[in-house]
């Protein structure tokens, strides 16, 4: 029983003994004391007024006089109106330090007995992964690390977008002005890819500048009109701004007809489409030029992963999966669950849920994303038998998963009540949003390096690696920069967009990734140096009274537990990451407050290293939920 139920035991004991009322302890709910007042616990009383038959201030004070007297845990009380606020005894404090630091499984709950598969990344092989993908991997690797915390057996998964028009855009590209280039140690594979990605669609935009250029001559508004993308823009920001004339409405009708034309026949974009039914129809010499292109990719993604610290324990390839796809599509036609419109396409229609009609297969057979994603998802289930299946994917998938789940519900699927989408805001630089075909993105691979080069920067500002070896320094610089950067992309809520600032991520004060490791260094200092000097953790149970912040620190080292599932429960690795940041301040506060090696007193000396060993070892434990690496030293 931890000290939260002992107090509410002991709170259902008292309306028995006051009252004669039978309150359950589990209906009995606790919160922490505000800063300015003592205590650490409060219980509040005025929904309990019909039970007492007082007012909520009496009945604050018969409850905390009761709890002083009978319960060992109580020390003191004091009430605020109907604020019950119970002080804690300085015993509790210490026995709970000392089982905390006897707890091998302080960071770890109970076994669910459940399989629950995690999968982030899905990466698309017509390009590297950028400054979005960090985050997507960052989350989905913490995730998986704190619901396997939560007791969960976790499968992390990739699933790579390996096939359809976009990939075929990099190839095409390739084909037509790669001459035949490979990749070096100057351009890894998948920055090759992405190249030839961006290439394309500068072809393809002049393409569709000259179609609508050539076709504009069929709308006679738009006789006079020399640049119909340019004068689009133009019309509709002055939409935006005010009123347009009679004249500029039927030319704008018209711009946006011309245009979708345009952009939908662009010779290029017919011929990527033409590649992607070759691709599916087997094409020796289109899937030779697939497999080629794809395993740079791979190689590069390879090195990226490895650079970021994430892993995967099964990787997927939609090419292996979109057949799966077109089965489920053909079980839920005989179902009468989707059906077909007259050109073939096949659909499902969701109105009466509040959606609308959604393509689950396009008219000339080929599979679009929510085909793969239904074969994907039967597939993961026959593998590993989950009952939940977690999809790290931005926010402008919400509506693409809300109708998966409606779909394989639809369809009877046994886990479909376990798929969750874990939604999560894009990343934005200072300078704006990021275009992966315009080669706007910022690359993981260039912003880790960068990352490391600020390290080493501000360390070596710092003047603390004196006694470092040159790997030594090099390893902590990549420690500092990953531990940086996943704690800046991490703290945020998944939900809420964010603004990435690579010179803020780094700062040793402050809320920090760097802030925390450091605190983690200075507490193994001070460890080694306990060792060095004789002074054990232990043989404190003698002591009889700590100092407030001892206190503090001890209840919020208690609170890890509750960390752990609350960030399980709200799949949010920012709960850890604000923990492991408030822990760390609160221990330099005690770290400023208490003197440590110059205490005279050996209990107290014995338990403040005990105090900070526990701390380290949370912290520890805190920080590689979220993927971050603890230095030793700094």
């Amino acid at each position: 029983m931890n000290l939260e139920q002992l107090i509410c035991q002991g709170i259902s004991e008292a309306f028995k003994g006051l009252y004669d009322a039978d309150v359950a302890s589990t209906d009995i709910s606790l919160q922490p004391t505000k800063k300015e007042f003592e205590g650490a616990l409060t219980f509040v009383t005025f929904p309990y007024g019909r039970i007492s038959k007082q007012k909520p201030e009496e009945t604050a004070n018969a409850i905390g006089a009761y709890l002083k007297e009978n319960n060992a845990a109580v020390a003191d009380f004091n009430v605020v109106k109907g604020f019950l606020n119970l002080v804690i005894s300085d015993k509790v404090w210490i026995e709970a330090l000392d089982a905390m630091l006897k707890d091998s499984s302080f960071a770890q709950l109970e076994s669910k007995g459940q399989n629950v598969m995690v999968e982030y990344s899905s990466p698309n092989t017509n390009k590297p992964l950028h400054l979005g993908h960090l985050r997507n991997n960052f989350l989905g690797y913490s995730l998986s690390n704190i619901l396997s915390a939560n007791g969960y057996d976790v499968i992390k998964a990739n699933l790579v977008n390996d096939r359809g028009v976009h990939i075929c855009k990099s190839m095409l590209a390739y084909q037509r002005f790669g001459n035949d280039e490979q990749p070096s140690a100057e351009l890894k594979g998948d920055h090759l890819a992405g190249k030839y990605y961006v290439e394309f669609d500068k072809h393809c935009k002049k393409q569709i500048a000259e179609l609508a250029i050539e076709k504009k001559s069929e709308y006679t508004s738009l006789a006079n009109v020399e640049d119909p993308k340019s004068y689009k823009a133009e019309l509709e920001k002055k939409g935006k701004d005010g009123e347009l004339t009679d004249e500029e409405k039927v030319q704008i009708k018209d711009l946006k007809e011309l245009m979708t034309f345009a952009e939908k026949n662009a010779p290029l974009l017919l011929e990527a489409q033409e590649m992607l039914r070759k691709w599916e129809a087997g094409d020796e010499e289109v899937v030779t030029l697939w497999t080629k292109m794809n395993n740079w990719v791979y190689e590069g993604f390879d090195q990226t992963y490895k650079l970021m610290g994430v892993s995967f324990d099964k990787m997927y390839k939609e090419s292996n999966t979109y057949l799966l796809g077109k089965e489920v599509v053909e079980e839920g036609l005989e179902k009468g669950v989707f059906f077909k419109k007259e050109d073939g396409s096949v659909w499902i229609d969701l109105s009466e849920d509040g959606l609308d009609e959604k393509l689950v297969l396009r008219g000339d057979g080929t599979a679009v994303y929510m085909t793969q994603d239904m074969g994907t998802a039967d597939l993961k289930y026959e593998d590993y038998k989950i009952s939940k299946s977690v999809y790290v994917v931005g926010n402008e998938q919400d509506y693409h998963f809300k109708v998966l789940k409606l779909i394989m519900q639809k369809l009877g699927r046994s886990y479909a009540d376990g798929i969750y989408h874990m939604s999560y805001g894009m990343v934005e630089l200072p300078s704006g949003k990021m275009k992966s075909r315009e080669g706007t993105v910022v690359d993981a691979d260039d912003l880790i390096y960068g990352m490391i080069d600020i390290a080493e920067e501000r360390t070596k500002e710092s003047g603390k690696i004196d006694n470092f070896t040159e790997e030594e320094a090099k390893t902590l610089y990549r420690t500092l920069a990953l531990g940086a950067l996943k704690y800046y992309l991490l703290k945020v809520d998944p939900r809420r967009k964010m603004m990435f600032n690579p010179e803020e991520s780094i700062d040793f004060q402050g809320d920090t990734g760097v802030y925390i490791q450091y605190n983690h260094a200075k507490i193994s200092a001070l460890l080694r140096r306990a060792e060095l000097e004789g002074i054990a953790p232990s043989g404190f149970e003698s002591l009889e009274t700590l100092s407030q912040v001892e206190a503090d620190l001890i209840q919020f080292l208690g609170k890890f537990k509750d960390k752990i599932a609350e960030a399980g429960r709200d799949y949010s690795p920012s709960v850890i990451a604000n923990y492991v940041y408030d822990l760390s301040k609160l221990y330099s506060k005690f770290y400023a407050e208490m003197p440590i090696f110059n205490e005279e007193d050996s209990a107290k000396k014995s338990f403040r290293i005990g105090l900070s060993a526990m701390t380290q070892k949370t912290i520890k434990a805190a920080l590689a939920m979220l993927g971050v690496e603890s230095p030793e030293r700094m």
